[in-house]
């Protein structure tokens, strides 16, 4: 349903040719790449499997390969005793690849357009109205790989910008509307365009929101991607890391 893109990146970040546990619906692998920044990583994804990967110190500081977790609740708990604290975890979604044809087909929305350097003063502007906590949330910034815009009567009111994510051919998707601008369709046609625009330059475009972030969700699924799964990142202050 996914491009190999998408889905090899994930298998091969939570691959390992020795598995401390694996069965159809619980892997928990061991990966010496795995950035500091990240030491352990839990992905759900939505046909039921749940995949683990970490570090070697935080392997370590459960007991690995000893202790061997038979399912996510014992491995949590492990987790846990050992100190490891996640970050709130996030809802991924990507475009099939049906989907992504028709995004690629889709007419430019009139109120919609890339934005640049000249664009500074009314992204200022734009970053000035906006409630600060979904700013940091959402983050978007004009410095970002590619940014694009909806305007009413020249104003900005809708931003989303792209970056790469890590290594991989995925671009990752913030979106931000001023408050009184909502439900009129214009994150929806923001996203849409930058992700076709991400696409066009070969990479998969990804969407990530807080489970809670409902409204968040409901944009992703209105442009047209899939939830793929939820992931979440340890902190790279957890102990033994």
């Amino acid at each position: 349903m996914f491009s190999p893109i998408v889905t090899d990146y994930w298998l091969e970040t939570f691959a390992s040719e020795h598995p401390a546990a694996h069965d159809a619906t619980f892997t928990v692998s061991v990966n010496a790449d795995l950035s500091a920044d990240r030491p352990a990583m839990l992905l759900h994804t939505a046909d039921g499997v749940l995949r683990a990967v970490l570090t070697p110190s935080v392997a370590n500081a459960l007991g690995l390969p000893k202790l061997r977790p038979r399912n996510e609740a014992e491995l949590r708990r492990a987790l846990s005793n050992a100190g490891v604290a996640f970050h709130a975890p996030d809802n991924l979604f990507y475009f099939s690849r049906a989907d992504l044809d028709a995004l690629l087909a889709d007419e430019p929305h009139p109120d919609v357009r890339q934005l640049s350097d000249a664009d500074a003063e009314l992204f200022a502007r734009f970053q000035s109205e906006a409630p600060q906590q979904e700013l940091d949330e959402a983050y978007v910034e004009l410095d970002h790989w590619a940014v694009f815009g909806a305007f009413a009567h020249g104003r900005l009111v809708t931003a989303a910008s792209v970056y790469p994510w890590g290594d991989a051919r995925i671009a990752d998707v913030g979106v931000l509307t001023l408050p009184e601008y909502r439900r009129r369709g214009r994150a929806r046609a923001v996203v849409r365009a930058l992700c076709r625009f991400a696409a066009q330059q070969g990479f998969e475009p990804q969407y990530r929101c807080r489970l809670d972030n409902h409204a968040s969700r409901a944009v992703a699924e209105a442009a047209g991607l899939t939830h793929f799964g939820t992931w979440e990142a340890a902190s790279s202050e957890s102990p033994g890391t």
